[in-house]
């Protein structure tokens, strides 16, 4: 049998939905989310970053081919010397210094979410690590496609958080997206059915962990 992405998905379809879905996500596509809320959410997202960029930093090491490591390299790169540099920005727009940023301390959430893909890609190899951040890397532009897909996602200056919708929308994420997924599909064409079940309670975690990431926002909870 052969396996790709969207079996991952299936295995776990409520978590799935739970999480592209949630009344976060609802409630920034309509414009009703509390700025608070969205605070909160972008000062642990810059931490989240940096265990992300570590991630990729692990994902060079496991890498067994040139083109792997290359990949590894690339996605760090793009996170050290872009992303967190955009995020920054974006956050000053909403009146988060920078020097806040350094001072922050990780919410539970964002240990619990973090540490799980790091100890995951410490523990196995390539392939379980990558199922690990997937939730992340493919379920954003889920997020973003299934939110333009609403009659009730406000976009425009009307929307405080149109800027959000557009980052994960654009041609470089999407591109970045399914990338991702062809090289999961890839590998996971050759695994064993007993290893897709290893692979689908990773992913399944992950995308638990996402869910609660989205809680720890809209409760503002440390």
């Amino acid at each position: 049998m052969s396996y790709q992405f969207e079996d991952l998905k299936k295995s776990c379809q409520d978590e799935w939905q739970a999480y592209i879905q949630h009344s976060f996500v609802q409630q920034l596509g309509n414009g009703s989310l509390a700025p608070e809320a969205f605070q909160h959410y972008l000062k642990q997202d810059y931490l989240f970053l940096i265990q992300f960029a570590r991630a990729f930093a692990l994902a060079a090491y496991k890498s067994p081919t040139l083109s792997d490591l290359r990949q590894a390299k690339e996605g760090l790169q793009a996170i050290v010397d872009v992303e967190l540099d955009l995020h920054i920005s974006y956050c000053k727009e909403w009146g988060i210094s920078e020097q806040e940023l350094a001072d922050l301390p990780e919410a539970r959430a964002t240990l619990a979410y973090t540490r799980y893909v790091l100890d995951t890609g410490n523990r196995g190899d390539l392939l379980d690590l990558h199922v690990a951040l997937s939730p992340c890397m493919v379920g954003y532009g889920e997020i973003a496609n299934w939110l333009n897909s609403r009659a009730e996602t406000i976009r425009g200056d009307s929307n405080p958080y149109d800027a959000w919708i557009k980052m994960y929308e654009s041609d470089e994420f999407q591109e970045a997206m399914q990338a991702e997924i062809g090289w999961l599909n890839e590998r996971l064409a050759d695994v064993s059915p007993a290893r897709f079940r290893e692979l689908t309670r990773i992913f399944s975690d992950a995308t638990r962990l996402e869910i609660d990431f989205w809680k720890m926002g809209l409760d503002q909870s440390d």
